[in-house]
């Protein structure tokens, strides 16, 4: 099916023209006849099917079909997505696809400019597109509002449960207009139990759209696994890397620590390459994937913040250093290579822990995924070693003592009344040292004192045995006979 067949306005289409769409994807074939009539859709593709450009269409199509009968100020629309990269790259779609329709497109998420968006979004904006923690932020500062929102749109969906966001997902559609007087579509890689309750909870007799095939991976994409040794894993990436000429390749760790310990290594053998993760400042993070992006940066490394919501094209190599624990997520790496019909290479390897992962995602893909037996011309061994950076760790506070405050390693064992002078030192100075030493008695009959004291403040009560009469009259002392 063309675009051309559709009921798209003009002002939509000339946008779709100019990005260089023609063809309808599967998931577009079925969900925008649905959607442009102005059904609630649910709709169920994997990652890199052109769903983005499914939500975006049709809330174009209904914005344009009817006059803004709310505040001139408040959004008409709401885009939900779980990553700041997520939302990033909606709204660079948004502002191509939309480009002749006169909307105002914002999007809002953290790590940026915080009163920028703020401002920006108090000023007005048609669409709004965001992560729910900054919205849910303006929202109680009352810079916007959601009560003319007419279209809502949840993007991956499944994400957000697995990301803790569905309690101010919650937050924000008990905010909106009633159900039936907006139009609701949602987007998920898997319409999963949870998901579809709260498609049923919050939207209107959603039209249930699947396109998932058979084959969960993308067609194009070339799979190998290689079974290698932790201590292997390095020298067999090096072997490949100089081997194959990897142009732009993305490689995938579970952990923070790992990246920056691979980023070291891969840098001191002259492959550039840096590394994008939840801690990394958002404005940083926006570099690294231009340069990306642009060729400028040959290889990123990326924990799976990254697997979901980035449209890079041309990558032309995944290398999923540690296999991942969420066979989903295995998917959403992968998916980073071969879009829009383009081929790639996904290559994973298996050390001791990561073995255990091969069956679960096997089964999830339902696909044996090929198995190469490295030689031993392809592990390099002679490369510069680097030391793995010194973890930051959190010296524990005593007890009364605040969470921000800094222990002294010394001090274990000192009595807690002893302190430090101005230079640092825990000796006591010149001037206490002579009044210690001209009364030397005094000091020591007051440690006695002091330790007298505690000794009876330590030393257990002691009950008055119970007296009788007769043994309370013996007791008394005799009285010397009067004369």
């Amino acid at each position: 099916m063309k675009f051309t067949e559709l009921q798209i306005p003009a002002e939509v289409q000339k946008g779709i023209d100019e990005t260089g769409f023609t063809q309808c994807t599967p998931i577009q074939e079925k969900a925008l006849p649905l959607a442009l009539t102005g059904k609630d859709v649910a709709g169920q593709a994997q990652t890199g099917t052109g769903k983005t450009a499914t939500f975006l269409i049709s809330i174009f199509t209904k914005l344009l079909s009817q006059k803004k009968t709310g505040g001139e100020h408040h959004p008409r629309a709401l885009i939900l997505a779980p990553t700041r990269e997520l939302v990033v790259q909606i709204e660079k779609d948004a502002q191509a696809l939309g480009k002749y329709t006169g909307f105002n497109i914002q999007a809002i998420y953290g790590g940026v400019d915080y009163m920028k968006q703020r401002d920006a979004l108090k000023a007005g904006a048609d669409i709004v597109i965001g992560t729910p923690g900054r919205l849910i932020d303006y929202l109680k500062q009352k810079v916007y509002s959601l009560k003319d929102i007419e279209a809502l749109v949840i993007d991956e969906a499944d994400r957000m449960f697995d990301m803790g966001f569905i309690a101010d997902l919650r937050f924000i559609l008990r905010r909106l207009p009633p159900y039936d007087k907006r139009q609701n579509l949602l987007f998920s890689a898997t319409l999963n139990t949870r998901v579809m309750e709260l498609a049923y909870e919050f939207m209107n007799m959603p039209e249930k759209v699947s396109v998932t095939p058979e084959q969960m991976t993308a067609e194009r994409v070339e799979q190998v696994l290689y079974h290698v040794s932790r201590k292997e894993k390095f020298p067999l990436l090096l072997g490949l890397l100089r081997k194959m000429g990897m142009e732009r390749t993305m490689i995938f760790v579970n952990t923070k620590r790992e990246a920056e310990y691979l980023q070291d290594r891969l840098n001191a053998n002259e492959f550039p390459c840096r590394v994008i993760s939840g801690d990394v400042e958002q404005r940083k993070r926006m570099k690294i994937l231009a340069d990306f992006k642009e060729g400028a940066l040959p290889i990123m490394i990326a924990t799976d913040v990254a697997s979901r919501g980035i449209h890079i094209e041309g990558v032309s190599h995944v290398i999923n250093y540690d296999l991942p624990q969420d066979c989903e997520d295995y998917v959403h790496r992968i998916g980073r290579t071969a879009r829009a019909g383009a081929e790639g290479m996904a290559i994973s390897f298996a050390d001791e822990d990561g073995a255990f992962y091969i069956e679960p995602i096997e089964d999830f893909i339902k696909q044996k995924i090929p198995t190469e037996w490295a030689e031993d011309d392809m592990f390099v061994h002679d490369y510069k070693r680097t030391k793995p950076r010194p973890r930051t760790e959190l010296k524990p506070h005593g007890k009364g003592g605040k969470p921000g405050d800094r222990g002294r390693s010394g001090d274990k064992g000192k009595p807690a009344g002893r302190s430090r002078s101005a230079s640092g030192s825990s000796k006591p100075a010149a001037g206490e040292k002579k009044v210690a030493a001209e009364k030397p008695e005094a000091a020591a009959a007051a440690g006695e004192a002091t330790g007298a004291e505690a000794a009876k403040r330590k030393r257990p009560r002691r009950r008055k045995p119970k007296q009788t009469a007769e043994g309370a009259q013996s007791n008394q002392p005799s009285q010397p006979d009067q004369p």
